[in-house]
């Protein structure tokens, strides 16, 4: 077995407000195994917590982004009863996939191979950008697996059915430039550009008016409002809210005097 690193998990806070989630555990591809798993919980936990937190990136070291769920204990499930299989598995899945209930937004550079668990994290994330030559693949049903972490739900959300049809039950792998044709990823990047270019859309992010960013985000959580009616009860008060800011009356003073906003989140 690969020697274990000493941080799996690698938590960078840049000055902008901006912080880097990087998987660090690249002799295993970046597994979602339990040492990586535990480090992420109380990671995800404190920048929840963090009022200066402004956009969060997820990369993955090495050349893999994730190769997903770790798979070595699989073999011995059959002998195990499904409740606390289930018990497991949710706690897996709900544990990774809490980097979706962030306020602010947050954006997964897609580096390398992303597999299965691991393309669903990179799919709970707001924005995609990926390597143009990174694989994304959902081989579930390819190991006598139904999908998990939420794939049954995100890859609709995110590309349409059709193509989660597609890659969920006949197994299509996509290209980071093929997901980026098909909506699956916002752009793809050659791979040496691509931590320069995420990081790139993180900093114009962080500089937007946290109040609006995060109200904006809610509104468009789970797929943004059910109709245009409720749209409007939303923003008929989400928008006075930012009405009554600080950083409103900064924004338009800076737009009157032509320099960047210097917004303090108030």
């Amino acid at each position: 077995m690969p020697e274990e690193p000493a941080d799996v998990l690698l938590v960078e806070r840049r000055p902008d407000g901006v912080a880097v989630l990087t998987l660090n555990d690249p002799g295993r591809r970046n597994a979602m195994s339990d040492e990586l798993t535990a480090a992420w919980k109380p990671a995800i936990e404190d920048l929840r917590r963090d009022a200066g937190l402004r956009c969060v990136v997820v990369t993955g070291a090495g050349s893999a982004f994730s190769s997903g769920g770790n798979l070595s204990w699989l073999a011995g499930t059959g002998s195990v009863a499904v409740p606390p299989l289930r018990d497991r598995m949710l706690e897996f899945y709900r544990t990774w996939l809490a980097i979706r209930a962030l306020e602010v937004p947050t954006i997964a550079a897609v580096n390398g191979h992303a597999v299965g668990a691991g393309l669903c994290l990179a799919l709970a994330c707001d924005l995609r950008y990926a390597a143009d030559d990174a694989k994304l693949l959902a081989p579930f049903t390819a190991l006598g697996l139904h999908p998990g972490m939420a794939a049954t739900w995100l890859f609709p959300e995110v590309a349409g059915l059709p193509l989660a049809r597609e890659m969920l039950l006949a197994g299509r792998v996509l290209t980071g430039a093929e997901a980026a044709a098909h909506g699956l990823v916002n752009q793809a990047f050659p791979r040496a550009d691509l931590p320069a270019e995420a990081l790139a859309v993180a900093a114009k992010i962080a500089a937007q008016a946290p109040i609006a960013t995060r109200l904006t985000k809610v509104a468009l959580s789970g797929g943004g409002h059910p109709d245009m009616e409720s749209a409007l009860r939303w923003e008929s008060l989400a928008q006075p809210v930012t009405m009554s800011s600080k950083d409103m009356r900064e924004g338009l003073a800076a737009q009157r005097e032509k320099r960047s906003p210097r917004f303090t989140g108030e």
